[in-house]
C-alpha cells in the first residue's frame, strides 16, 4: 500500500510515541513515516484509551485527532474475531479521510475497514459489510440504514469513536446516535472528541460514557498560528462584487464558504459567469461529484471551490491561500472552523468574512472568541459602508 496520508505539521510534545505503550509494530510505521513525537491530544488520549478507559476529548480541527483515536484502536483490535471498532464521523469526507488512517496504520495489524456514507449506491456496501470488516468508519444515518436492513450487527462492538461530536448534533444526527449506541454491547468502550463543549455533548457524554476522563486541547476559539482575520463592511447589494473581487486578487486557492445549498450554486455559477471556474460541494451533490469536486481542488485543476460548512471541518488540504466567508456564520465557533482550513502545515493564510452593519454584533463575537481584532479592509472600486452616525458618515463608527 502507497503510504500516503494528508498529514501536516502540527504542534508536538517531548515525549516519543514509543512512551505511550503503542505496539511495535504501530511505532514501525510511525517511525517510517516521520513521525517521532506525539501532539498534546495524542500523547494525553492514548494511554487513557489503551488503559481502557473511555475518553472525551475536547480539540480543535487540526490538533492531530485522528491518529489520537486510530492508534489506540488498531493496538486493540484483532483481525478476524467480527466488526469490533465503530468510528461515527458527521460528513462523507471526514469519514473516507478517516478511512485512509485506519487502512494506512491498519495495515501493521492486517485489519480491514469498510466505510457506510450516504451519495453512493449500497451494493459495494453490503459486499464490504459480508466480508465482516474489523472496523465500521461511518456517518450515523447511512449506518442505521443498514442496521435496518440487517446488513451489519453492532452486538461484538468493543471500541466506539465519536467523532466531531458537537458537529454530529449541530446536523441533527443525535436521534440517530441514540439508536445506534443502544444496538452496542453494554461493555464497549467510547472515546469521544468534539472541538466545543456545549451542554449537549456534556449530556452525551454523562449519558453514554463510563466514568469518562476530560482531556482539553487547543480549547474553543483558538485559532491557527499563521492567519490573518480579515473583515469587508460592503453594502448588502455590493456582497457578490466583493467576493468576485477577492477573488480575482487572490492568485492561489481560494475556499469560499456560503449558508445555503442554493447560494453555494448560485456563488459558483456567478463566479464561472465572470471568468473564476469554480466548483461546488454541499450535501445534494452526489458522492462522486463532492470527491471530484475535492480532488481537482487539491490538485490545482480549480482554485476556486465553494461549499456549504459539510467543508469547515476535518478535511485536509495543504496550500488554502484564502477562506472567505460570504456571510458572518451564525455560530461564530464555526468561524474558527472555517478558519482553520488555511494557515496549515506552517503556511500563512487569509481568512475574509464579507458583512454588513446587520452582522456588527456577529463580527464582535467572533472577536471575542478569537481573542483579537479582524483587520479591516476594504478593496478599491467598492465603497465600503459608512454606518450612520448623527453627526456625519465620514468614518466607521464601532468598527
Amino acid at each position: 500500500m502507497t503510504k500516503e496520508l494528508p498529514f501536516h505539521a502540527v504542534e508536538t510534545t517531548a515525549q516519543g510515541f514509543a512512551e505511550l505503550g503503542l505496539a511495535p509494530e504501530i511505532l514501525k510505521v510511525l517511525d517510517e513515516v516521520g513521525f517521532k513525537h506525539p501532539t498534546p491530544i495524542q500523547a494525553k488520549a492514548i494511554p487513557i484509551a489503551l488503559n481502557g478507559h473511555d475518553v472525551m476529548g475536547c480539540a480543535q480541527t487540526g490538533t492531530g485527532k485522528t491518529a489520537a483515536f486510530v492508534l489506540p484502536l488498531v493496538h486493540k483490535l484483532t483481525h478476524g474475531k467480527g466488526t469490533r471498532g465503530l468510528i461515527l464521523c458527521p460528513t462523507r469526507e471526514i469519514a473516507l479521510q478517516t478511512h485512509q488512517f485506519v487502512e494506512f496504520f491498519g495495515e501493521s495489524h492486517q485489519l480491514t475497514g469498510a466505510v457506510l456514507i450516504g451519495g453512493v449506491k449500497y451494493g459495494p456496501q453490503e459486499e464490504a459489510l459480508r466480508n465482516i470488516p474489523d472496523i465500521i468508519i461511518a456517518t450515523p444515518g447511512r449506518l442505521m440504514d443498514h442496521v435496518k436492513k440487517r446488513n451489519v450487527s453492532l452486538k461484538m462492538v468493543e471500541e466506539l469513536v465519536m467523532d466531531e461530536a458537537d458537529r454530529m448534533l449541530d446536523m441533527g444526527f443525535y436521534p440517530q446516535i441514540e439508536k445506534i449506541l443502544r444496538q452496542l454491547p453494554a461493555n464497549h468502550r467510547t472515546m469521544m472528541f468534539s472541538a466545543t463543549m456545549p451542554p449537549s455533548i456534556k449530556r452525551l457524554a454523562d449519558h453514554f460514557l463510563e466514568a469518562p476522563e476530560y482531556i482539553e486541547v487547543a480549547p474553543p476559539g483558538t485559532s491557527a498560528h499563521g492567519i490573518e482575520h480579515r473583515v469587508y463592511l460592503v453594502e448588502e447589494t455590493d456582497r457578490e462584487r466583493m467576493l468576485l473581487a477577492l477573488v480575482k486578487a487572490e492568485s492561489g486557492s481560494v475556499l469560499v464558504f456560503a449558508q445555503t445549498k442554493r447560494e453555494v450554486d448560485a456563488l459558483t455559477k456567478m463566479l464561472g459567469d465572470n471568468g473564476e471556474p469554480a466548483k461546488e460541494i454541499h450535501s445534494d451533490r452526489s458522492q462522486s461529484q463532492r470527491v471530484a469536486a475535492l480532488e481537482g481542488f487539491r490538485e490545482g485543476k480549480h482554485s476556486v471551490l465553494v461549499a456549504t460548512d459539510v467543508m469547515s471541518r476535518g478535511i485536509d488540504i495543504t496550500g488554502i491561500s484564502q477562506i472567505i466567508s460570504y456571510q458572518v456564520p451564525e455560530n461564530a465557533e464555526d468561524y474558527v472552523h472555517r478558519s482553520g482550513r488555511t494557515g496549515r502545515a506552517g503556511h500563512k493564510g487569509i481568512s475574509s468574512v464579507i458583512a454588513t452593519w446587520k452582522d456588527k454584533s456577529k463580527v464582535a463575537y467572533v472577536e471575542s472568541l478569537l481573542g483579537s481584532k479582524f483587520s479591516r479592509c476594504t478593496m478599491e472600486g467598492i465603497e465600503p459602508y459608512v454606518e450612520q452616525s448623527k453627526k456625519k458618515r465620514s468614518k466607521l463608527r464601532g468598527w
